[in-house]
């Protein structure tokens, strides 16, 4: 028997720009379409086009110094990259790009940042349009969140705050830049870098591929850096829970547990690059270089992509260190990819709980839900066997690279990260293909990936009797 279900809402719910529940079908997509794929679906499918659309951009002629326009795989690689803000390139994007290139790929990592439903919900309420029940389920899965209650005030949150730190940090980087490049270069290379960090991109536009290492020992320029990959990689719920309660005491558990194993990370971190690069590429440097290095060093895995170390010339220790921070990545809702802070950091106390003899997992006075351990461990299993099988392809297929630098590029890939150890560059056609795909699953994620490939759960209605089995 089936139940057809109504949903009621008041008229003044559905106006534009208002955050009640709406029924109407406002977006642009057919009205088909939405009814037959699910939001994780509709997430897939709306990263691949603004991807495509970007790879279209950058063949054109018009897109390049050269006047040839990218080939289509290179230009199908650096559409992902910035659309799933990894920063991975197979080009250098001052050397290669003009500024109408320059310009596609900036949107490219803003839109990407935001997210699909982030960038239509704009979109729509610019326009006046209404924004349907199923349309804030899709919102819903884009930014994380537990409930429908104030999904577009969040939206309109997240585009505000993004705007206002990327401004900040554009004018702080200004004080540098504009004296060096001139007024005009100047203003656009603080906005493009500002972008990219808040984004979590790692896209630059210094040329030969340097990065940020002609700058490692100004203070202004990497804290500027770190402190707008920080903000973007802590998710934009965790900055307005700060912003609205102020003390930590008043978090919510999502944010206590995001800053806390973020805190933990980058503590931790900076910590073991001192000890393990002391001897190798901070050998020469002062003291306070070195530390201020270290500490970026560990900001940057964070998803993020920019260096002020020659990441190729790091010690093997160093790079182990990267790819754990990489894979770890930043925290739900944010610009940045990885299994999450809070996925490792559920995965952490549970452990942890066993080992106590604890049959419930605790944290700062709370007690976390069966279901959320199943989830952190389904996405840390699902996100290790798809860096792990990909790097095993890499292998087969790049003969000329060793395979701790393919297993490093491919976690750099997953966690939408960016760093690299040269390896980029010089892939064949199968190892593009393969990053391209590794991009795009860090970014949509790997759980919203295999759901939306997979048939649409049911629920059970048998309930079997318990067994056990012998692990361990």
């Amino acid at each position: 028997m089936r139940v057809r279900v109504a949903l009621c809402y008041n008229e003044k719910d559905d106006q534009p720009g208002s955050d009640g529940p709406a029924t109407g079908w406002s977006m642009a997509a057919p009205r088909w379409f939405k009814n037959r794929f699910s939001p994780a679906q509709i997430l897939v499918f709306g990263f691949a086009g603004l991807i495509l659309v970007g790879a279209v951009l950058l063949t054109l002629p018009i897109a390049t110094l050269d006047g040839s326009g990218l080939p289509v795989i290179d230009a199908l690689f650096e559409s992902t990259s910035a659309t799933c803000v990894t920063g991975l390139v197979v080009v250098d994007t001052l050397d290669t790009f003009t500024a109408f290139g320059q310009t596609v790929i900036l949107l490219l990592i803003q839109f990407g940042g935001w997210g699909i439903m982030t960038l239509a919900t704009l979109v729509f309420l610019f326009l006046g349009k209404r924004i349907s029940l199923r349309e804030r389920l899709v919102m819903r899965e884009a930014l994380n969140q537990f409930t429908l209650e104030g999904m577009v005030r969040l939206t309109r949150y997240v585009i505000l705050v993004s705007l206002v730190i990327e401004g900040v940090g554009a004018l702080l980087l200004s004080i540098r830049f504009v004296p060096q490049f001139g007024l005009a270069r100047g203003a656009w290379v603080s906005v493009f870098h500002a972008v990219s960090a808040f984004c979590n991109a790692g896209f630059d536009i210094f040329g030969g591929f340097r990065s940020l290492t002609p700058y490692i020992s100004d203070p202004l320029i990497i804290l500027t850096f770190a402190g707008l990959i920080i903000l973007g990689g802590l998710g934009f719920a965790v900055v307005a829970d700060v912003y609205r309660n102020h003390r930590f005491s008043r978090l919510s558990l999502h944010s206590k547990l995001a800053l806390s194993v973020t805190g933990a990370l980058l503590l931790l971190g900076t910590v073991l690059v001192y000890v393990f690069e002391r001897g190798q590429t901070l050998r020469g440097l002062p003291l306070g270089t070195q530390l201020l290095a270290s500490f970026f060093h560990s900001v940057t895995p964070r998803t993020a992509g920019f260096n002020s170390l020659d990441v190729g010339s790091m010690t093997d220790s160093t790079l182990i260190v990267t790819i754990i921070l990489m894979f770890i990545g930043a925290s739900p809702g944010s610009t940045g990819g990885g299994i999450k802070t809070t996925t490792f950091g559920a995965i952490a106390l549970a452990v942890l709980s066993v080992i106590r003899g604890k049959e419930e997992v605790n944290v700062f006075e709370r007690r976390l839900p069966t279901t959320v351990i199943y989830r952190a461990l389904a996405i840390a299993v699902i996100s290790l066997g798809l860096v792990l099988v990909v790097a095993l392809a890499l292998d087969a297929t790049q003969p000329f690279h060793t395979f701790l630098p393919l297993l490093f590029e491919t976690t750099s890939a997953f966690g939408t990260v960016g760093l690299t150890t040269g390896v980029t560059p010089t892939l064949n056609p199968i190892g593009k293909l393969l990053i391209i795909a590794t991009m795009f699953a860090g970014r949509v994620g790997p759980l919203t990936l295999a759901v939306a490939l997979g048939q649409r759960a049911t629920r059970a209605s048998l309930r079997y009797p318990e067994d056990k089995v012998m692990v361990g």
